[in-house]
C-alpha cells in the first residue's frame, strides 16, 4: 500500500517559456492584446501569464556567469523553427476570428490534421503561436 505525501514538504515551482525578442514592449504589447496574456512583471525581463502557463519575455544578450558560453538572441528566420507556443483552445474557428480581429498575422486558416484542427499565428518577432 502507498502512502500519500505531505504536500507541504512537496517542491513547488512555476514552469515558464522564455522568448527573446526584438523590443520587449512591442511583445508583451502583441502577447497581452491579442492573446489576452496578463502582466504580472514589467521590465527586462517581463513576466506574464498566459493560460496555465509564466511566459518570460526578455531581450537579447551575451553570456552570464551562470551560462558563460551562451547567447540569447531572437529567431534570425521566421521560417527555421526552433521554438513555439502550441496554444489549445476550445473552438479553433472562434478563436481565429477573435484574435484575427485583434490584428493577429495567421500562416493559414485552421485545417484538418489527423484528430485536430490547427493553425498558427506568428508574433512580431516571427515566433509561431
Amino acid at each position: 500500500m502507498t502512502t500519500r505525501t505531505d504536500l507541504s514538504t512537496e517542491l513547488k515551482f512555476v514552469v515558464t517559456t522564455t522568448l527573446i525578442v526584438g523590443d520587449i514592449k512591442r511583445s508583451v504589447a502583441f502577447i497581452a492584446r491579442v492573446l489576452g496574456a496578463t502582466v504580472i512583471r514589467e521590465g527586462a525581463p517581463t513576466f506574464l501569464r498566459l493560460g496555465n502557463i509564466w511566459l518570460t519575455i526578455n531581450s537579447g544578450g551575451g553570456p552570464t556567469d551562470d551560462k558563460p558560453e551562451v547567447y540569447a538572441s531572437p529567431p534570425r528566420d521566421p521560417n527555421i523553427l526552433s521554438i513555439f507556443l502550441n496554444l489549445r483552445v476550445t473552438d479553433i474557428r472562434r478563436y481565429y476570428d477573435l484574435w484575427s480581429r485583434r490584428d493577429a498575422k495567421f500562416v493559414t486558416e485552421p485545417k484538418c490534421h489527423a484528430a485536430e484542427l490547427r493553425c498558427y499565428m506568428r508574433d512580431p518577432d516571427g515566433y509561431p503561436h
